[in-house]
This record gives structure tokens, C-alpha cells and sequence, in this order.
């Protein structure tokens, strides 16, 4: 059954669907600036700069990418189709909130970050209250919409592609590097913990489509990335540390 869902996603096409106020795109400002400066306190310079890289590849992508060149992604104010400029507003934001947090939470599980538990409880409790508090600033006036059917497929190949090279570098490496399931797990997680956050507090609708789009946008949008996020982080940590010390090579 799962298999006939995923399937008809990619041929037909899902459309995610967000509804939110300006409270709430303001109060997620707030919580990614504290954020930021917990994690600059605790010396996470390398997750910082990948959770920043994170929320630029985002907005490349999303503004970029499904708005300018699929016309794929739509935002409407107070029922309006919005113009260039407050689109680029909307999708700024929440780029930057969708791939800071995201990346943060994939590296800090990728690198078993000795904090990973605070850090995730964060980002997850700040994903499930947020809309609850945003609810005071009144209704959902702000909307936006993406299809799915013009990208989906390529997402679906380049997910096969790159596990695919990962499973081969696996299969001939001496010792195994990383663990496959662990990574596609991680990869599964952040993208559900997101998707699932929207669905119960209302900001996706509930509809039809809900099903399909938390199950296929979990298994697929975020994990197509992961093996070249692990890549970065094995190079990455080879030489340098959390703090971007370089690491002091052991004499054997």
C-alpha cells in the first residue's frame, strides 16, 4: 500500500501547504537568533556554519529553484496572490528556519554531539509549541503552496543515486564508515519530526493528501541529501574539530 502511495505521489504529484501569521514568522526569528547564540556558547562553530550553509541551500533552492524557475511555489497574504518582493520575504524566512534547524539537527546527530539531546528537545519542542503561541496573533493570513510533480521524480533518482554510491563505497571499504540505516533513519526523522509538527498544529491542512505528503516528503526530500551531508562531515572532521581547532595528529 505504502509502496502505491509513494508511487503516486511522484507521478502526480503532492502539494504541501502551509498556513501561518506574521506572530509566527516573527517568533521563529526570535527563537533561531537564541539559537544561534547557544550554540556559539557552547563553541558549535562547525554546526552553526553548516546550519547556516543549511538555510542558504534552502533558499537557492526554494526561491531559486521552485519559484523562479518551476513557478512551482506560491505565496498569497490576506488571500492575494503575493508579489516578488514579499514572496522573496516569506521564502527567505522560511528557508533560513527550515535549513538552519534542519542541518543542525542532522549534524549534531551525525556527529554524536554530547549535547544531541538538548539540541534536538529544542528544535522539536519549539516545532510542536510554536503554532499553539502564534495562535495570539490571530488568524492564518499567510499561505503558501508547492507542487510537487514537476520535481519529485528527479528528487526520487538522485536519492537512489546517492545511496547508491554510498552502498558502493561501503561494499568496498575495509570496514564500514558509517551506518547506512542510521543515516537514512536520521534523514527520515528530521523531515517527520517537521511534517508531523505542521500536520497536528494545522499550519498543513488536514486533508486527503496529508497522509501522502508527511509519508513521501519524510522518505524522500531530506534523505536524497544525506549521503553527501555525510560526506561533508567525513572530510570535515578528518582534519578539524567542533570549534574549528584543527585536530593534533596521533603518534602511534
Amino acid at each position: 500500500m505504502f509502496l502505491n502511495v509513494f508511487s503516486e505521489a511522484i507521478n502526480n504529484g503532492i502539494t504541501p501547504t502551509r498556513n501561518l501569521n506574521l506572530l509566527y514568522i516573527i517568533l521563529d526569528i526570535v527563537f533561531l537568533l537564541i539559537f544561534i547564540g547557544l550554540l556559539i556558547y557552547k563553541k558549535r562553530y562547525a554546526t552553526l556554519i553548516f546550519a547556516l550553509f543549511g538555510g542558504i541551500i534552502y533558499t537557492v533552492v526554494d526561491y531559486g529553484g521552485f519559484y523562479l524557475l518551476s513557478h512551482s511555489r506560491e505565496v498569497y497574504i490576506n488571500g492575494e496572490l503575493a508579489d516578488p518582493l514579499d514572496t522573496f520575504y516569506v521564502l527567505l524566512w522560511m528557508s533560513m528556519s527550515y535549513g538552519i534547524t534542519n542541518f543542525a539537527f542532522i549534524w549534531v546527530c551525525i556527529n554524536k554531539d554530547k549535547y544531541m539531546k538538548y539540541w534536538l528537545l529544542l528544535i522539536i519542542m519549539w516545532w510542536l509549541i510554536a503554532p499553539s503561541i502564534a495562535e495570539l496573533g490571530g488568524e492564518a493570513n499567510i499561505t503558501t503552496y508547492r507542487t510537487t510533480n514537476k520535481y519529485h521524480g528527479f528528487m526520487g533518482v538522485v536519492l537512489i543515486i546517492s545511496y547508491l554510491i554510498l552502498i558502493i563505497c561501503l561494499l568496498r571499504a575495509k570496514k564500514p564508515f558509517v551506518n547506512i540505516l542510521i543515516l537514512f533513519i536520521i534523514g527520515f526523522s528530521v523531515q517527520f519530526s517537521r511534517e508531523f509538527s505542521l500536520l497536528i498544529n494545522g499550519i498543513r491542512p488536514m486533508n486527503e493528501e496529508s497522509i501522502r505528503t508527511l509519508l513521501v516528503n519524510s522518505f524522500l526530500e531530506t534523505n536524497l541529501g544525506m549521503p553527501i551531508i555525510y560526506g561533508i562531515y567525513y572530510l570535515y572532521s578528518k582534519k578539524f574539530n567542533e570549534d574549528l581547532t584543527r585536530k593534533v595528529p596521533v603518534n602511534n
